[in-house]
């Protein structure tokens, strides 16, 4: 199994607590930010941009996207210019379609084309890939951020329709294709061993990059030992009934 220095895919955390984010952006094999309105809520986040600037300042050299608000496509143009404007690292969160169902892939490529970093969010659909892909083909660096995590709570695989996106998106020497949304560290390998470019992370996820490669054995045991230690200290009892104690003599 590969250590975490040995993937070849990029690891972007995925959160809004800015002590988390900073202090991950000492981990070197952290090489980008994402996040996103319902996690910043969740963080206590009461002023965006502010937070924002205050991440940037922190974290200058690499890539870390942030996401429009409006769900009216000449609204959000105008964000994600001021959004832009934060730093050179940013990169502006567009979701491939408003509220009503629109699709946002000329504005997509408007502002790739206009030199503005582009991650198409909330990507779920092959057709959608499709769509991006063209719209993003002749633009700068971007990404398309697949919600592979969300095919799979569905009950669909979502390696095929990564590796289709991979495909897809060969002829587009500027985009990379990232694997949003995942549940598991198992995840990370699946990516990587795809050839995806990019995977966000959570940090529940992150917690759990110690196990990589443990001893089943070892780990058999410490579940094993869990088990018995919360028994022990809930107090849980099972008390012999008269009936198993005089079975139980008997047996003697």
């Amino acid at each position: 199994m590969k250590s975490v220095s040995e993937l070849k895919i990029q690891l972007f955390a995925d959160g809004a607590d800015k002590a988390s984010m900073v202090d991950l952006s000492r981990q070197p094999y952290i090489k980008g930010f994402t996040t996103n309105p319902t996690l910043m809520r969740k963080a206590g986040v009461t002023d965006y941009e502010r937070f924002a600037r205050e991440i940037l300042d922190h974290i200058p050299d690499r890539p870390v996207c942030f996401e429009v608000l409006a769900d009216d496509e000449t609204e959000m143009r105008r964000e994600a210019h001021k959004i832009a404007a934060w730093g050179s690292n940013v990169c502006v969160k567009i979701p491939v379609t408003n509220t009503r169902r629109q699709p946002m892939y000329n504005l997509i490529r408007g502002l790739s084309a206009e030199g503005i970093r582009v991650n198409a969010t909330a990507v779920l659909a092959f057709d959608q890939v499709r769509q991006v892909a063209r719209a993003l083909k002749d633009g700068g660096p971007s990404y398309i951020s697949v919600f592979a995590g969300r095919i799979a709570d569905t009950g669909r695989d979502p390696v095929p329709l990564m590796q289709s996106a991979l495909e897809l998106m060969a002829s587009n020497r500027n985009s990379q294709l990232v694997w949003a949304s995942p549940r598991e560290l198992l995840n990370i390998f699946q990516a990587d061993q795809i050839g995806c470019h990019v995977i966000t992370v959570t940090p529940d996820v992150l917690k759990k990059i110690p196990l990589i490669g443990k001893d089943l054995h070892d780990f058999s045991l410490e579940t094993v030992q869990m088990f018995y230690d919360d028994a022990v200290r809930s107090g849980y009892k099972l008390d012999l009934t008269l009936e198993e104690q005089t079975v139980g003599s008997f047996e003697a």
